[in-house]
């Protein structure tokens, strides 16, 4: 059974997210409706999953054998948000194969608990010349096996399952 998001469904807080990043919101994130773009969210989630990793590892991921890239990306949103909100990006590793790794992220206004939108980004890590796939690098496991372990605790904690997925329908 797929769990799907709704106004019935629990939604993951911000302490179901073993990391939290801050973000800001810039003029330039809105559109002409006056709150920030949609295709705006997903720099958001690139920016807090690449800078999460490359603090965490200690490592400029651009210099590794291994880059990441991105294989998919879903967001549903729910809320809107808009410049000069200040945000804060959640991170959550819902599934660390050997050289994939799927994130959950939320979306929330600084110091709110509902998230604005959740989100699924998938990075395969490929070789960095022939692009084809390759082992998750030592260096980046060692930071996302941590996050995975406490991925699933957290959210049964929030009592939300850890593998929503934001591309289904709302029930």
């Amino acid at each position: 059974m797929q769990a799907r998001f709704s106004r019935l469904a629990p939604l993951p807080p911000r302490a179901a997210f073993p990391v939290v990043r801050a973000m800001q919101t810039r003029w330039l994130d809105n559109d002409h409706y006056g709150h920030v773009n949609n295709v705006v969210y997903y720099s958001y989630f690139d920016t807090a999953v690449n800078g999460w990793l490359i603090e965490a590892s200690g490592r400029d991921i651009r210099a590794l054998p291994a880059i990441g890239i991105v294989a998919e990306t879903s967001c549903r949103y729910l809320r809107p948000i808009g410049f000069p909100d200040p945000l804060e990006v959640g991170l959550a590793i819902a599934r660390l194969g050997r050289s994939s790794v799927t994130y959950r992220l939320a979306v929330f206004r600084a110091g709110d608990d509902e998230p604005c939108a959740l989100g699924r980004f998938v990075h395969v890590y490929v070789d960095r010349h022939g692009r084809r796939p390759i082992d998750i690098p030592a260096e980046l496991r060692a930071v996302l096996a941590p996050v995975r372990d406490a991925t699933g605790a957290r959210f049964a904690a929030a009592g939300v399952a850890d593998d929503l997925d934001p591309r289904a329908p709302a029930g």
